[in-house]
């Protein structure tokens, strides 16, 4: 394990015992963001048609699961909104504590650590959860024969669809790239924190830097790949346009952390956190430009200048909406709470098994007569608590625990 005696290297280990709730909190909160956004896609307004069978291209039916003739239009905003940031916010959240555990366990012991805690939750998330999340759309398709014709159909595929689990694989190869750098720069971690701490305490700078960044890792790869276009390597699959702006919100997280998380950005009384009030405004405005932006490129698709100004505010917004959430849970999160103590330690677990519990909800739901707003509600709310209480459940086994 390389150690050395300067303030920068030693911060994070000082802290290695301290739990931030803020930091927990919003990790749950997110959680619940991303059984919302599945939640509300069976009721899309724009949702596609179902295929013939799973097999017909293109294969939009795992995005979207179940498709119910009842829609919401609020469902458009929720989706949009929520695609831009979270799982951007989700792997800078990952990435905060990366350098205190490589510090602490040095790159091999860090790495089997995490091919436990992600590497067997993902094998179990799509060899089990994935099947089970997806047999609701076999079963709307015209025609099936149970779940011998869906295993068929499955495994006829050419790839294993994972769902929302691809996150967990990423992460992780995110964390590989993080020890191989260790083993062969033992102190990019702390420079990284010295080249973030000087746009750390003034926030607008911290969001300029980010969003330049993240503008080089993303904007030439949207330039040559559509943001539909995922690749798919088995149950591997990640949104090809995205992978590099997902690693370049990672590894400055990492530096973020690196610096100590409570004296850099996101310090309990930094500016970040006294100025709340302005990123919620700011990721709205922008929210809004990148909305414009793609209403645009919907209309006019050989505008190239309307399709930079779509990619650019992406960036922008993506950052913003980050920043907002961030400073509000650094604001108003500082005390426990036994519920959200309590979410916050089941969040992984409810990432890993929500989908299953979503998709069949929806289902369910399908011949009811109700607004698309209010099967959504019920959707939301029953995979949220099942996913809950199913999480705090497998939990309780001693073996689970040390995993989940």
């Amino acid at each position: 394990m390389a150690t050395t005696n300067t303030p920068l290297a030693t911060a994070p280990t000082s802290a290695a015992a301290k739990y931030y709730p803020s930091i927990g909190y919003l990790r749950a909160f997110i959680v619940l963001l991303v059984i919302a956004h599945h939640a509300a896609l069976a009721y899309y307004p724009f949702a596609p048609p179902l295929p013939a069978s799973l097999a017909a291209q293109p294969r939009w039916w795992q995005a979207f699961p179940v498709n119910d003739p009842s829609r919401w239009s609020g469902a458009a905003y929720l989706v949009g909104f929520n695609d831009i940031f979270f799982m951007s916010l989700m792997f800078f959240l990952s990435g905060l504590f990366v350098w205190r555990g490589l510090q602490a366990k040095g790159a091999g012991k860090f790495l089997r650590d995490r091919a436990l805690r992600l590497g067997l939750p993902f094998i179990g998330a799509a060899l089990v959860v994935a099947p089970l999340a997806y047999y609701p759309t076999y079963l709307q398709l015209p025609r099936h024969s149970g779940f011998a014709g869906f295993a068929r159909q499955w495994l006829s595929l050419g790839a294993w669809p994972s769902g929302p689990a691809w996150f967990v694989w990423v992460l992780l190869a995110f964390d590989c790239i993080a020890a191989l750098l260790f083993l062969v720069a033992p102190r990019w971690g702390a420079s990284l924190g010295r080249i973030t701490s000087s746009a750390s305490s003034k926030p607008f700078r911290f969001f300029a830097l980010l969003a330049a960044v993240s503008a080089i890792a993303y904007i030439p790869m949207a330039d040559v790949f559509s943001t539909l276009h995922w690749t798919a390597f088995g149950p591997f699959t990640f949104q090809t346009s995205r992978i590099f702006h997902y690693l370049a919100y990672f590894l400055i997280a990492v530096g973020v952390g690196a610096w100590g998380i409570d004296r850099g950005l996101l310090a309990p009384d930094g500016g970040l956190a006294r100025r709340w009030v302005v990123w919620p405004v700011t990721a709205l405005v922008l929210f809004g430009v990148e909305s414009a932006a793609t209403i645009a490129v919907l209309s006019n698709l050989q505008s190239r200048a309307w399709q930079m100004a779509m990619h650019a505010g992406f960036v922008l917004s993506c950052a913003a909406s980050g920043f907002a959430f961030l400073a509000l849970f650094l604001r108003f999160a500082k005390s426990r709470s036994r519920w959200w103590d309590s979410l916050a330690a089941n969040s992984y677990g409810i990432y890993l098994i929500h989908y299953a519990f979503v998709s069949w909800l929806q289902y369910a739901v399908l011949p009811a007569s109700l607004p698309g707003a209010a099967k959504f509600a019920i959707v939301f709310a029953g995979g949220s608590l099942l996913s809950w209480m199913a999480s705090a459940a497998i939990r309780r086994i001693p073996a689970v625990a040390r995993v989940v």
